[in-house]
């Protein structure tokens, strides 16, 4: 398999990143069952960064809790990097230990610890995760010297611009090198000019770290950029090309 950018197919040639097959999630039980997912295919290489679009209760946020562990599916299969995490069930023990160290999170508002700074607020995830002190701040600062905020490595989450507390929370996501990114509306408050930073971002480590990335948005800046896309309605994915424009 070739890489996805050459061959449009979202595989990689080591076959990581996260496969999501027929998934499902059902509400309730009998005559009041909802079905939220009914039928979810999904697959995100490695370095690759896809939309996914929908409107209200089409089950986008239903289907990124599952991808992210905090809700249970009902039925279908996820890989992640080489191993199967749920199939008709989850195959992994500590749900936790899955979220903290194979799955990053960006949320639309920051959520930095206010009474940390800037080091420790990215190098906290690997010190839970039994990381040595030294060890986790190290890779923290690699992170902020790539996103370009490493003069800010000592200042509280206070001192920080809008855009700055977003590259941190980028930062804080890729920290524990996770296999994908779920990007929940991270562009949604910004403005154009930050919003396509924090798309360049995204897309540059991606390719950095070999990173699948899924961003849920109804951000129509951003949507051009994406060369993927997946569209959800009434619990369905379809898959369609996007336009892929550069972003400048």
């Amino acid at each position: 398999m070739g890489n996805p950018n050459e061959s449009g197919n979202g595989q990689d040639a080591q076959g990581k990143g996260i496969r999501i097959e027929g998934l499902r999630k059902r509400y309730g039980h009998g005559d009041t069952a909802v079905d939220a997912l009914r039928s979810v295919d999904m697959q995100v290489a490695p370095g690759e960064v896809v939309g996914l679009i929908g409107p209200s209760g089409s089950g986008k946020s239903t289907l990124l809790k599952c991808l992210g562990a905090v809700v249970d599916p009902t039925a279908g299969r996820m890989t992640l990097g080489d191993d199967v995490i749920y199939d008709d069930g989850w195959r992994v023990r500590d749900l936790r230990a899955l979220r903290r160290d194979r799955i990053g999170f960006v949320f639309q508002a920051p959520y930095l610890i206010p009474f940390l700074d800037v080091t420790d607020n990215v190098a906290l995830l690997p010190m839970l995760a039994g990381v040595a002190n030294g060890e986790a701040r190290a890779r923290a600062l690699e992170l902020l010297t790539a996103l370009d905020v490493q003069h800010r490595a000592t200042s509280m989450p206070s001192r920080l611009s809008g855009g700055e507390q977003q590259r941190v929370a980028i930062a804080r996501g890729l920290i524990n090198r996770p296999p994908v990114i779920l990007a929940d509306e991270p562009t949604a408050p910004l403005d154009s000019q930050r919003a396509m930073a924090v798309m360049r971002i995204l897309n540059d480590m991606a390719q950095r770290y070999r990173t699948a990335v899924i961003i849920v948005t109804h951000d129509e800046k951003i949507i051009p950029t994406f060369k993927r896309i997946y569209h959800i309605r009434d619990g369905v994915t379809h898959e369609e090309a996007g336009e892929g424009r550069p972003i400048d």
